[in-house]
């Protein structure tokens, strides 16, 4: 099908399907189906080819923080195209806005970070991550600790090492993994069989990293590595006591500590970074989407002085790096996001205003009789669908009620994503009342909507 100049909905859809390879898709699944064109957006709202006025409950994919429609954003993009669209950071060559967005990601960082190495996105963060791990450890002089902890179920990215790292058993099935990365249990009480608390169901969990830690041997271990709040997998907030046992754990055998800020950082649990709302000390926070609201794509990891100093000072060339390392374009846009979020002082706002505003509504949901647990802090949420309370029975898999309710959903004006049987939800920062009650509103109309295809 050749190009048109002026493509209808039907058009488009029927392009997409030629040509496009989308990610994370069954395709014949959605041959049959087809895509939903989204055509444009404004605030908290986006808008498809046939007309209608969604609200984005998932910030695009977790990511458009300041919201849509950022005339600031986009001048700030446009003005530093004009200026200098692109130029590397390699061969001793920097420019403004890669320096600039530096320094103020070490003004909104904790005292320990102190430098940046840009990436393109959140996997080419976790990418980098493990190079400069093991990398550090080589320099130090104990190059046989190249064991990497992570989670099961926990999502680090897609590219090889990212996936590697990751705990997606799907993922895992079609193959392509690095070794040296082993994974632990995750803190999902509400996955658990219930028979701890909360709080010592968070210390066993954390303690399965000391299990392994000694399973594999102390003297090869480099890091840990987990999300503040694990996101893909499910909104999964762990309970209070998992990350002070997580940072003994790791003070006490000498392993770096690696806080995944891609979903978390700036701003999306009412702090900065997930590490400042738990109060963990890492050495590495890989970063990406919230940086620059999603205008652009830009990654990154903030690195300790611990490492970035014995790298500089004992390692001489790093041999790592990509084309679009601090792209300019996308540094500008950044830097105008976090000026956004201080100016307007969104990161209290989930904290504060919002964050609380929504909650209220959000725990009323577990009153519906689909809805075993209601969860959120800051403006990260989850609902886990569950077939009957007393006794807790969750679905078949094979029900596919996930989907079922995020199909209702979407086609009733609202987006969420299905992760199996849990509903997740993470809306801009500047989401209204109005708007937070609308979300409440579509959310409990599609439960019932879930129970009745169900029944």
């Amino acid at each position: 099908m050749a190009a048109i100049e002026k493509p209808t909905g039907p058009d488009l859809q029927e392009l997409d399907r030629e040509h496009h390879l989308h990610p994370f898709t069954d395709h014949k699944e959605l041959h049959e189906k087809k895509s939903r064109i989204i055509t444009s957006a404004d605030g908290v709202y986006i808008f498809d080819s046939d007309g209608n006025k969604i609200l984005d409950g998932m910030s695009g994919l977790w990511c458009v923080n300041a919201g849509y429609g950022r005339d600031e954003i986009v001048d700030a993009a446009a003005a530093q195209m004009r200026k200098l669209p692109y130029y590397n950071n390699f061969f001793q060559c920097a420019h403004p806005p890669s320096i600039e967005l530096a320094a103020m990601l070490q003004e909104i960082s904790q005292p320990q970070f102190n430098r940046v190495f840009f990436a393109g996105s959140g996997s080419e963060s976790n990418d980098t991550i493990v190079r400069a791990v093991r990398r550090y450890w080589d320099l130090m002089d104990q190059p046989e600790r190249q064991t990497i902890i992570s989670r099961k179920n926990a999502y680090h990215g897609s590219t090889v090492a990212a996936a590697s790292l990751g705990g997606m058993t799907p993922m895992h099935k079609q193959g392509g993994l690095i070794p040296g990365i082993e994974h632990v249990e995750q803190p999902y009480w509400f996955g658990s069989d219930r028979s701890l608390s909360p709080d010592e169901f968070g210390i066993a969990t954390a303690r399965s990293i000391e299990d392994k830690i000694n399973e594999v041997g102390p003297g090869k271990i480099a890091a840990f590595i987990g999300e503040p709040v694990q996101g893909a997998g499910g909104v999964i907030i762990p309970p209070d006591s998992y990350w002070p046992e997580v940072q003994r754990i790791c003070d006490e055998y000498g392993i770096l500590l690696i806080s995944d800020e891609v979903i978390c950082g700036f701003g999306r649990m009412g702090e900065w970074f997930g590490a400042d709302y738990y109060g963990t000390r890492p050495d590495f926070m890989p970063f990406a989407k919230g940086v620059t609201s999603g205008y652009l794509p830009l990654g990154g990891v903030m690195i300790s002085d611990r490492v970035a100093d014995v790298l500089i000072d004992k390692g001489g060339e790093f041999y790592h790096g990509y084309t679009y390392s601090g792209h300019p374009a996308s540094c500008a846009v950044a830097i105008e996001n976090i000026r956004i979020l201080q100016r307007e002082n969104l990161v209290e706002r989930v904290k504060n205003d919002i964050g609380p505003y929504l909650k209220k509504g959000w725990d009323k949901l577990a009153e519906h009789p689909l809805v075993g647990e209601a969860r959120m802090v800051g403006l990260l949420g989850a609902l886990e669908l569950v077939k009957t309370k007393e006794p807790m029975e969750r679905f078949e898999e094979k029900q596919g009620v996930g989907t079922i309710c995020r199909d209702f959903l979407i086609n009733n004006g609202l987006v969420m994503r299905a992760v199996g049987d849990t509903m997740v939800a993470a809306p801009p920062f500047i989401l209204s009342y109005e708007e937070a009650d609308e979300l409440i509103e579509k959310a409990w109309k599609c439960l019932d909507l879930t129970q009745q295809a169900i029944a």
